[in-house]
């Protein structure tokens, strides 16, 4: 499965330039990953414009500290859960409200809900 189509990362580098030029920028996450066989999530907002293989977003390695931040596409591809099966995109999700309001739900409760 591919994890960003093109159509995808148009949208997340226009959240990432839209972004550098406006701090109080608070994007929708574009796209959930997740581990199937593991606790980990992803909800993604943006990549650099320059470097389109940095993303930005709400980030849940399953351990209770979900942290906003960035990560590398190609490190979130190279991930195997438990049993080896790689991430995949959530082609059922849509936000409902802004990363920064995810984050601060996430850090109540200590895990990334959607």
């Amino acid at each position: 499965m591919q994890l960003i189509t093109e159509e995808v990362l148009k949208i997340l580098l226009a959240n990432g330039l839209k972004s550098a030029c406006d701090p109080d920028h608070d994007p929708y996450p574009v796209i959930k990953l997740f581990t199937p066989d593991a606790n980990a999530t992803w909800l993604i907002s943006e990549a650099h414009p320059g470097e389109p293989d940095i993303l930005f977003g709400l980030c849940d390695l399953g351990l209770g500290f979900p942290e906003l931040g960035s990560v590398r596409l190609s490190e979130i591809e190279a991930i195997r859960g438990a049993i080896g099966l790689p991430v995949e995109r959530d082609i059922h999700f849509k936000a409902e409200r802004p990363i920064s309001e995810y984050a601060r739900l996430a850090l109540v409760t200590r895990s990334i809900t959607v």
